[in-house]
């Protein structure tokens, strides 16, 4: 096993991260904490109904063969592939057990909502979008059915560069980002290990025979990928989403070594280019978060609860 480096280690534990048995992690995100003290909740529970202090935000694998732009986590410390996997079982149970540990942390807080912290302890939904590219691990569809087993919610966020995985797991909704309209767009904003364009293209197509909730989210980094609306249409029409998700790139974690606050666009100018792509796709506004900087495309201008 080529395990993770101590530096690594210690750079994941500065930024909250818990390791999620040798190679996975779980980290509270910022809509859980909020949630807790009743300041508001993820966009994902005005889009979806998602209950923000119920959802487990991990990874199965830190290993990421892109190395985008935006990206708030550390890319600029690689992780290697490991010469031996943990079993899905290993990674669930040492992701709960991480999660109640986090949470456990928020027992002393005066402003925390006492109800919202139990329930906490019971999470209803698993976002596998942590860090990493999920896919890489090679068994990812065993794994969301362990969670599956447990009544969890899974929601896997892929940056379709394996397209075979993408056709093989069964998540209860799937997304795909799409952060470049062109090939050669895609060479800067996600700057990838391989050529794997084309395999972007083939997941997007795998994505339309898909049997549960899909989307499609575009990162948007002004002055960067924030044109040619035509072009991601034309890409989106060929999964055919349930919907597209068009989201401000924010000047957050290590992303603030490569890009500005000025690249950060105004949900203003987030919602202007929505309307744009929702035009060239045929699809309508369905819901808006300012305070994310986030609009909801849906074929019929509609959403629904995921539960």
């Amino acid at each position: 096993m080529k395990p993770i480096t101590e530096s690594t280690k210690d750079l994941l534990k500065k930024h909250g991260y818990h390791l999620a048995g040798t190679h996975g992690a779980v980290k509270t995100c910022l809509w859980l904490n909020k949630s807790l003290r009743n300041d508001g909740d993820c966009y994902k529970s005005k889009f979806y109904g998602i209950t923000s202090h119920r959802c487990i935000q991990m990874t199965p694998t830190l290993v990421c063969n892109h190395r985008c732009l935006h990206c708030w986590r550390a890319v600029e410390a690689p992780v290697e592939v490991p010469e031996k996997w943990d079993s899905p079982q290993d990674i669930v149970e040492s992701c709960l057990a991480g999660q109640h540990r986090l949470v456990s942390g928020y027992g002393g807080s005066e402003i925390m909502d006492k109800t919202k912290w139990k329930e906490a302890f019971t999470p209803k939904h698993v976002a596998i979008s942590l860090s990493g590219e999920p896919t890489i691990y090679p068994y990812l569809p065993e794994l969301i059915e362990e969670f599956h087993k447990k009544d969890l919610t899974t929601f896997v966020v892929t940056n379709g560069t394996n397209p075979g995985m993408v056709g093989d797991i069964k998540p209860t909704q799937l997304y795909i980002s799409l952060n470049a309209p062109d090939k050669e767009a895609y060479g800067k904003v996600c700057r990838p290990l391989g050529d794997t364009w084309e395999n972007i293209k083939h997941s997007l197509e795998v994505m339309k025979d898909f049997k549960a909730r899909t989307a499609v989210r575009i990162t948007l980094t002004k002055g960067v990928n924030v044109s040619a609306p035509e072009g991601y249409a034309r890409l989106i029409e060929a999964a055919e989403p349930d919907y597209v998700e068009l989201k401000a790139y924010m000047h957050l974690g290590f992303s603030r070594m490569r890009l500005s606050r000025d690249n950060m666009p105004s949900h203003r100018e987030v919602l202007e280019f929505s309307k744009e792509v929702a035009l060239a796709l045929g699809y309508l506004i369905a819901d808006e978060s300012e305070a994310s900087r986030v609009v909801l495309l849906s074929k019929d201008g509609e959403k629904r609860d995921i539960v």
